[in-house]
């Protein structure tokens, strides 16, 4: 399936390429060992480039011979980071999902979203006063240095990390601790449990909806039904899929205002897709245990959003396995 992949995105891989110095690492070989690296659990680059050096069935998957050498773990950093010009995991994570198209396993007119916390690589000890001058900071004191919060409020209005100013601070629930995150949003449909469309934002209180609008334009489709669970039940919110003709079969929150009504929830459908939201779960729990998205090993939006799209194309991949080979 990887092979056929990259065998329709060869073009692409074209502007990639060093046209002048030292000959670069091939961007299909850095695509392979990345989703080795997803798919196995692998920690880091330098771990990495060490199970390359031995591991045979990795060499082959990779494309290297026996006999050839092995990257240092910078050089290939630097490579790796080139791949974010090209949109290649975008592009990956499309093809994949035409392959399951293909073998008709994709549903479409049923979905559901979601969206889940990965804490930033940014340790509270990074967060500093935005008014604060940078030449009048204390001196850091070593990779332990130690701060003096007593008294102190910290918010994302009045503080911004150092190491991630692009991480924000955020809680999950009332009276449980904040913690520098991003936030990973999935749009899965309600057959086998697909991602069809993947998206990482800022922490914000509004990010799961705005971002919901953001991936049910981007898959386009009309009549479709949206399944989520009661942090969407906002009123404004179920009048935006109604306006793009998507159906809220949104669980209902009592301390909310319904915009859910009979009309809605009288149909068999809506039991079901109720149930079928917690599809979308599996991608989360997937992604945080085995693709290492619990916490992020990267700083900065675009490039965390980059590896969140590589992570769900790797599941889409596992997802292609399991259902093509059960059904053989």
């Amino acid at each position: 399936m990887v092979d056929e992949a990259l065998r329709r995105l060869s073009p692409r891989f074209d502007e990639l390429y060093a046209r002048t110095g030292r000959s670069s690492i091939p961007p299909e070989y850095l695509l392979r060992a990345l989703l080795l690296q997803i798919l196995f659990s692998i920690r880091s680059e330098r771990q990495l480039m060490e199970q390359l050096d031995y591991n045979i069935l990795y060499r082959w998957f990779v494309g290297l011979e026996m006999d050839a050498a092995v990257w240092a773990p910078t050089v290939f950093s630097k490579n790796r980071d080139r791949l974010l010009d090209g949109d290649i995991a975008q592009a990956l994570f499309t093809d994949v999902l035409d392959q399951a198209k293909k073998h008709q396993l994709l549903s479409s007119e049923h979905f559901a979203v979601d969206g889940t916390l990965i804490k930033a690589w940014a340790s509270h000890k990074s967060l500093r006063p935005k008014d604060e001058d940078p030449d009048e900071r204390p001196p850091s004191g070593g990779r332990n240095q130690i701060v003096e919060w007593k008294g102190e409020k910290r918010s994302n209005d009045t503080h911004v990390s150092t190491t991630d100013p692009q991480a924000r601070l955020y809680t999950k629930a009332e009276g449980k601790v904040s913690m520098l995150c991003y936030m990973g949003h999935a749009m899965t449909e309600n057959r086998h449990g697909f991602v069809v469309q993947a998206e990482l934002t800022q922490a914000t209180g509004t990010a799961e909806r705005e971002a919901a609008l953001v991936m049910v334009d981007r898959h386009g489709g009309k009549h479709i039904t949206m399944a989520a669970d009661k942090g969407y039940h906002v009123r404004e919110h179920i009048e935006d899929l109604r306006a793009r003709d998507v159906v809220p079969h949104i669980a209902r929150h009592k301390g909310r205002s319904s915009g859910i009504d009979g009309r809605t929830t009288r149909h068999a459908g809506y039991a079901i897709s109720l149930t079928k939201r917690k599809l979308v779960e599996e991608f989360f729990g997937w992604a945080k245990t085995i693709g290492q998205m619990r916490q992020t090993k990267f700083r900065g939006l675009e490039r965390i959003k980059w590896m969140f799209t590589l992570t769900a194309a790797a599941y889409n991949l596992l997802r292609i396995r399991s259902l093509t080979c059960s059904t053989a």
